[in-house]
């Protein structure tokens, strides 16, 4: 299975589809992600909050696939933006991954009440430079958010990882993102199972014209908008499923139905705002 990739604006790649360990059990994650190497998955998408970046180093170290063949995003957590608190983590995160660098370090959430996010980003900015990680982004950002730490720094993150999913899209960050060469990375593709999105119209008769699963057609419909996802499951029969959307292509049509499927009110979140993560 060949997963395609994806330019950043820093010249660096990245799949456009993984493996994401998000709420996998710290006991769970080296069998989860052990499996999911061995289907084909190259990029892991984890953060120090899951608690289980051992387990995934413990996967890439006895898979015997070389570093350069993998793609490890993980992410700093909301209380350690102050002061040197981010060299600290990321140094907690590598021991912990096994790993002298990750592929991809993102600040998890913006925490805009202690509004010390922009401090974050600058030593992240650090973090790169000194060849801990290969590049740097976001998670949950919005608009006011990016524009701040880009006028502060100067230097625009590769992605932003937002909640996003057929009934959520995130237009506003999304344009934004697309303005200034930012990709998307979509968390929760698949709405977290907090809604019927299998069953909406939609989504079903694109799956029925193509003899594939809902679950697969939604997330060809996030990698025909240009979007990086990374689904979790800990299933192999899933994992297989999840990876195998590259053999087919929507319609436009069938893209439009599923793009209808936004009210457009933001009532489709089925996660925290960013405002009020602190």
């Amino acid at each position: 299975m060949t997963v395609s990739q994806i330019t950043l604006n820093d010249g660096n790649t990245i799949p456009q589809l993984g493996y994401g360990v998000f709420k996998v059990p710290p006991a769970d994650t080296e069998r989860a992600v052990s499996e999911a190497l061995e289907v084909g998955y190259r990029h892991i998408d984890t953060a120090a909050i899951y608690g289980n970046e051992e387990g995934v180093g413990a996967a890439i170290a006895a898979s015997g696939i070389p570093r350069d063949e993998l793609f490890v995003t993980t992410k700093l957590w909301n209380d350690r933006h102050d002061g040197d608190e981010p060299d600290a983590a990321i140094d907690e995160s590598l021991s912990k991954l096994g790993l002298d660098r990750v592929d991809l370090y993102l600040v998890h959430w913006p925490t805009p009440m202690r509004d010390n996010y922009v401090h974050a980003w600058e030593k992240l900015i650090g973090i790169r430079e000194r060849g801990r990680a290969t590049s740097i982004g976001v998670s949950n950002f919005l608009v006011p958010h990016l524009e701040r730490i880009v006028a502060a720094t100067g230097v625009v993150p590769v992605v932003d990882q937002i909640e996003l999913h057929p009934a959520y899209q995130q237009r506003e960050v999304a344009d934004w993102a697309a303005a200034h060469d930012v990709r998307v990375e979509a968390w929760g593709p698949l709405g977290q199972g907090k809604y019927d999105l299998f069953g909406a119209e939609p989504v079903a008769s694109a799956a029925a014209a193509h003899a594939v699963t809902p679950a697969q057609a939604v997330l060809r419909w996030h990698i025909q908008h240009g979007f990086i996802v990374f689904p979790k499951s800990v299933r192999r029969a899933r994992l297989e499923e999840n990876i195998d959307v590259f053999g087919f292509e929507l319609t436009d049509a069938e893209m439009r139905g599923i793009d209808a499927l936004d009210p457009g009110d933001g009532s489709g979140r089925v996660s925290a705002h960013p405002d009020d993560v602190d």
